[in-house]
């Protein structure tokens, strides 16, 4: 199959904006709890009418601080309540929402600011408004801090302005008015401006609400939102939470608080990245194997797989269930446990999932659905459901967007979801769309049934000397699967075989320190060390089972320092810039090949 495309459950939209979740939820749903902000070790559950007014009141200190209509507003913080009750708020007010991470630096903002246009920042902290206090142009006249009660300050200076106001404002926008500038970190050169309509968002989520209602519209249901609200994965979960009502929290500290938070707020699904599942599975593996049972965890893990797996072929081989059982509760339920004890299925999308992981899960109790999109068709362009699923693939088309595979392979999407175009960038702009297909710059291939595999992405495709194209992300992803590896990234383009750059998990590795009897080790005295070497190799040999001799990597360097978000190297949604790494990297992967 070249080409699929599905009916959209929700018609691109005529008329009416973002502004309308909110108000109509209040409107006919006032006393439905619909978020829930953190309050010591719990939290504080918000009905629809107190979110409503939240919003409604930072939209008059807004407008009172002369916020007009098409103004850009830059918001840089991490995920909370604050961010979601103004990104509202400034469409309330008839702005457009600039989000800038909150790890950017002031080059960054700089950047931002400046090709945006925008007239006014919202920063989480005093750290932030002083990084950014000497890059504030001229043109940017407000800047407010969330950390000091900006909701109260918003609420207190817009009391002079009317609900009529208001209300006029949220009429002006259509599907056309463009809601958002979304700054993609870019592979090469400056980021570019991303332009998002109210109509993109109200397609989008509509569409895999009513795709995924067993999800979005179960009764009781609920979601932790712990991505950043800054990428458009996060704000696609924000938005689309409000879209079908679900109670919504916020986790602004994944590193520290993820555990605490699901286990006090117990959601019914989540959506994350793959990181997030990796970590969850090398945690457990690393606890179990401290604790005397890897080797029962590692049955257990290729029970659940090959539960998964014959769920498919609906044949169980025999006594396959009952080993599942008594796995369940040695090991899945715990693993349930560690997501809050209610989820019974997630979405995963920003980068690839991988057959193993998702026949994990779902033999483990928690389907995982994966999906794919990029921040120009306003985050999912396909979608794995619970009515159709096929692990490994990225889904079907979700309702009202068409893909089709190009005759080099890439990826090409069509349909309501896709952007704009670059914010005053002709020149990207015709790179990227031929006639009404979007070029995603990812290769692929569709099935006889059309759902969606990603191959690799078109840029990154490694040819090495000998001629021979390689994926990277086959490789990589069985190499992240070893409880040891934290990130990694193969290298060999133009060069004679295939090598890797791994950086090692530093919480898996104390439990491996003690273990080797290496004392006050750390991965920089380690990194020349035959032991962790000699596992590390492990997991090179078990990733090179995926690929042909050609393909294979057959040398590698373990790295002194993880790559970070802040470091550089990692996207928000934890994908390695692999430019940047080649680049910081360039004496690491010379030696590679040096030695040979």
């Amino acid at each position: 199959m070249n080409e699929v495309t599905i009916q959209p459950l929700v018609p691109a939209a005529t008329e009416g904006n973002l502004t309308n979740l909110i108000a109509e939820r209040a409107w006919f749903e006032p006393e439905r709890i619909t978020m829930s902000r953190p309050l010591g070790d719990g939290w504080q559950a918000l009905t629809a009418r107190e979110v409503e007014n939240d919003v409604r009141a930072a939209a008059k200190g807004l407008i009172a601080a002369g916020i007009h209509i098409g103004d850009r507003v830059a918001i840089m913080a991490r995920t909370r309540y604050e961010w979601t009750v103004l990104d509202f708020a400034t469409w309330y007010a008839g702005g457009i929402v600039v989000p800038i991470y909150e790890t950017s630096s002031a080059e960054q903002v700089d950047w931002i600011l400046n090709d945006s246009g925008a007239v006014a920042l919202i920063v989480e902290t005093p750290a932030h408004r002083e990084l950014v206090a000497p890059v504030i142009p001229p043109h940017t006249r407000h800047i407010w801090t969330m950390t000091d009660d900006v909701l109260e300050v918003l609420r207190r200076s817009g009391e002079h302005i009317s609900d009529a106001e208001i209300d006029h404002r949220r009429q002006a926008l259509t599907p056309d008015t463009l809601a958002t500038l979304i700054y993609t970190s870019g592979t090469t050169g400056r980021p570019k401006g991303v332009q998002l309509t109210h109509g993109n968002f109200l397609s989008e989520c509509g569409n895999v609400v009513q795709g995924a209602s067993d999800l979005f519209l179960k009764e009781g249901g609920s979601t932790l939102l712990f991505l950043p609200v800054a990428h458009v994965f996060g704000r696609m979960v924000q938005i689309g939470s409000i879209t079908a009502g679900l109670h919504l929290a916020h986790c602004s500290d994944p590193a520290g608080r993820l555990p605490f938070d699901l286990a006090s707020f117990r959601p019914t699904f989540v959506l994350a990245v793959p990181r997030i599942f990796e970590k969850v599975y090398n945690g457990a593996e690393a606890k179990a194997e401290a604790a005397g049972k890897g080797k029962i965890f590692r049955k257990a893990a290729e029970v659940a797989i090959a539960y998964s797996e014959n769920l498919d072929a609906r044949k169980f081989k025999p006594g396959l269930a009952i080993r599942h059982k008594l796995f369940d509760a040695l090991v899945y339920s715990k693993i349930r446990h560690g997501l809050g004890g209610r989820v019974e299925a997630a979405i995963s999308g920003g980068a690839p999932l991988g057959a193993r992981l998702g026949h994990f899960y779902r033999g483990a109790g928690i389907t995982i659905l994966e999906g794919y999109g990029l921040t120009e068709t306003t985050a999912g362009a396909t979608l794995n459901l619970s009515t159709a699923l096929r692990v490994g693939s990225v889904g079907r088309p979700i309702p009202g967007t068409s893909v089709k595979i190009a005759e080099d392979g890439e990826v090409l999407i069509s349909g309501a979801i896709v952007m704009r175009g670059y914010w005053q960038n002709d020149a990207a702009n015709q790179e990227v769309f031929d006639g009404e297909w979007f070029k995603s710059g990812d290769l692929g291939r569709l099935d006889d049934e059309g759902f969606l595999y990603i191959t690799g992405r078109k840029k990154e495709l490694i040819v090495t000397a000998g001629g021979k194209n390689v994926a990277p992300a086959v490789l990589e992803d069985r190499l992240r699967a070893h409880p040891l590896v934290s990130q990694c990234m193969v290298v060999g383009d133009n060069q004679p075989f295939i090598g890797a750059l791994i950086t090692i998990d530093v919480d898996m590795l104390k439990g491996w320190i003690a273990a080797n009897h290496k004392t006050g080790a750390t991965v920089a005295t380690l990194v020349n060390d035959p032991d962790l070497i000699a596992v590390i190799q492990t997991a090179v040999d078990e990733a090179n089972k995926a690929v042909s001799k050609a393909e294979s990597i057959r040398k590698f360097a373990i790295l002194p320092d993880d790559f970070t978000i802040a470091g550089g190297q990692l996207t928000a949604k934890l994908s390695v810039k692999r430019h940047i790494v080649a680049t910081q990297y360039a004496d690491v992967i010379n030696s590679i090949y040096s030695k040979e």
